[in-house]
């Protein structure tokens, strides 16, 4: 009689995807991401035609161009998850809708502060979830939070505004306080909102058996003090007080 092989076989770790809430939450992640995209876009459109010279709405139209290079990778996931991928983004324009009628830039310069300021803050956000998903999410929403390249344009266009004008400066420090304010509330509002991703946080699976670490409130304590440092660094780069 041939062996019982299966009383050999090693036991396989259950998938991530396997676990409805994991899946809900990370499905909801990167639609959140997906509309964060589309939305920045439409943003630095807007942003391009304040500019004041051709070789500035050049660089922000650059910019746009990554972050839709940025949308469609994280698309293509999505596609592999829902079916009616557009119709399932649409429902976090509220998130991003509430932020940016608190954040509308008066000139270009506050809107360059803003994609710099404000973009980073959302990633950093975005970047602290990253730890606590599986690998390949993990992988997808790094890449495509990487920086757009452009970071040394938009220092040195404040800076040099601000070198140009120094009253300049007052104005553009309290509007990224603003802007801090505003995205760490709405960063919590987002965790609040969406109960499955908050789960994917804090360790609302069988975090053993799936093999991802949990966030404790302390961790999130810690997660927002991170976020707040690297916005001063942010600031200071471009010539500005947190």
């Amino acid at each position: 009689m041939a062996p019982d092989e299966s009383a050999h076989e090693v036991p396989q770790p259950a998938s991530t995807l396997d676990d409805p809430t994991y899946r809900t939450g990370i499905t909801e992640l990167i639609g959140i991401l997906c509309y964060g995209e589309i939305s920045a876009c439409e943003r630095l459109a807007e942003d391009a035609t304040m500019a004041p010279q051709l070789a500035t709405k050049a660089e922000i139209m650059a910019m746009m161009a990554a972050e839709w290079d940025h949308f469609e990778k994280l698309h293509e996931r999505l596609q592999e998850l829902v079916d009616d991928t557009y119709g399932f983004i649409e429902q976090f324009a509220p998130i991003f809708d509430r932020f940016h009628a608190q954040t509308r830039p008066s000139d270009w310069l506050e809107g360059l502060v803003k994609a710099y300021v404000g973009d980073g803050l959302a990633a950093d956000f975005y970047r602290e979830i990253a730890a606590y998903v599986d690998p390949e999410t993990r992988e997808l929403v790094l890449e495509t939070l990487s920086g757009t390249g452009h970071s040394d344009f938009v220092v040195d266009a404040v800076r040099g505004a601000i070198e140009a004008d120094p009253r300049v400066g007052g104005r553009l420090a309290l509007w990224g306080r603003r802007l801090m304010g505003e995205a760490l509330s709405q960063a919590q509002m987002v965790v609040a909102e969406r109960d499955a991703l908050s789960v994917v946080m804090v360790g609302g699976v069988d975090r053993p058996e799936l093999g991802l670490p949990s966030l404790d409130l302390a961790g999130i304590g810690r997660m927002f003090a991170r976020i707040t440092e690297s916005h001063a660094e942010r600031m200071e780069k471009l010539g500005l007080d947190a």
